[in-house]
């Protein structure tokens, strides 16, 4: 089922072209949220998995669908809800009574994008269906590994742990996802283009991407995942990605640092910011760029700085300017 992407060779300017297409491309349905159009790209350049996390009505869902427009593969949505089993995710043996035979019935996971809608809904035995699949690109049913088609992406949408009905990610699914991306409330300016785009000429207030237009197909994507991942590193950047991710491990406040797996998602987020500025090479500013998406969801805070009302993205800010980055 993985796509052929052999035939397909992605230039400098080619990746970066395909890149700002891309962004330009959802920036026709989503009013603003210009760093989150980003961050998206960014995970998709880099063959990762996106946690967008907001309160309901700020456009998670439209983000993901816009993105599933852009390229010519498979989207498939799954809502999670309470009562959500982890066979409907992956999918189940059902008997063919034609055959007398079990047969395997993928579910909506075999796709090129899944959107997984209100993720933390679901409770964790649900989300764990999804551990396999995330970091293996794979599905073990009935005791067989099925690949899923390539490029796949899972982006998942939450709502703020706090509100009712909402159950908390286990760690081991939240280091699955390469960047947690917050959205926040538009601008005034942007709220009111918003409203006025959504509500002008239109029944109900339906989602619609119908304004994007494929700009890629599978392999193109592949291609840009492959270039993206030979983008030059110099040693004095990868150290600093690295001083980075352990020093979170012994900064006051932070109860819990990140593992090994955040300084590689660093470098690989980064080298797709650099592949958005027209570069063949990775700067310690595209670290900086990437390290609270990468990273807040990768610390626990210490009680009492949450008493305080403290966020990881204060505390990672904090820590991160007082670290000496490489001359460039």
């Amino acid at each position: 089922m993985n796509d052929d992407s052999s035939s397909i060779i992605l230039t400098q300017p080619g990746a970066t072209a395909l890149t700002q297409d891309l962004r330009k491309a959802i920036a026709r349905v989503v009013v603003g949220q210009r760093a989150v159009i980003e961050e998206i790209i960014i995970a998709f350049a880099a063959a990762g998995h996106v946690l967008l996390e907001g309160v309901p009505g700020l456009g998670k869902t439209l983000s993901a669908r816009a993105l599933g427009a852009t390229f010519g593969g498979v989207f498939q949505r799954i809502q999670f809800t309470p009562d959500l089993m982890p066979a409907d995710i992956t999918g189940h043996a059902v008997f063919d009574a034609g055959t007398s035979k079990f047969r395997i019935r993928h579910g909506p996971i075999f796709t090129h994008l899944l959107l997984a809608d209100e993720i933390n809904r679901a409770p964790a035995k649900t989300q764990a269906a999804l551990l396999e699949v995330m970091q293996e690109q794979q599905v073990t049913l009935e005791g067989q590994s099925k690949p899923v088609p390539l490029p796949f992406m899972v982006l998942a949408t939450q709502n703020p742990i706090e509100q009712e009905g909402t159950y908390p990610l286990p760690e081991a699914q939240l280091d699955r996802f390469l960047l947690k991306v917050l959205i926040d409330y538009p601008s005034e300016a942007e709220e009111k283009v918003l409203v006025q785009q959504i509500s002008e000429g239109r029944v109900g207030d339906a989602l619609d991407v119908s304004n994007i237009k494929a700009i890629a197909d599978p392999r193109q994507i592949i291609a840009l995942q492959q270039y993206t991942a030979g983008i030059r590193v110099d040693s004095a950047v990868a150290d600093y990605a690295v001083e980075i991710v352990r020093t979170t491990r012994n900064w006051s406040g932070i109860a819990t640092g990140a593992s090994p797996r955040g300084g590689i998602a660093l470098l690989r987020a980064a080298r797709a910011v650099a592949v958005l500025a027209e570069r063949d090479f990775v700067l310690p500013d595209d670290v900086r760029r990437v390290a609270l998406p990468v990273l807040r969801h990768r610390i626990r805070l210490a009680p009492d700085l949450e008493l305080e009302g403290q966020t990881e993205d204060r505390v990672l800010d904090n820590m991160i300017e007082q670290l000496d980055a490489p001359r460039q």
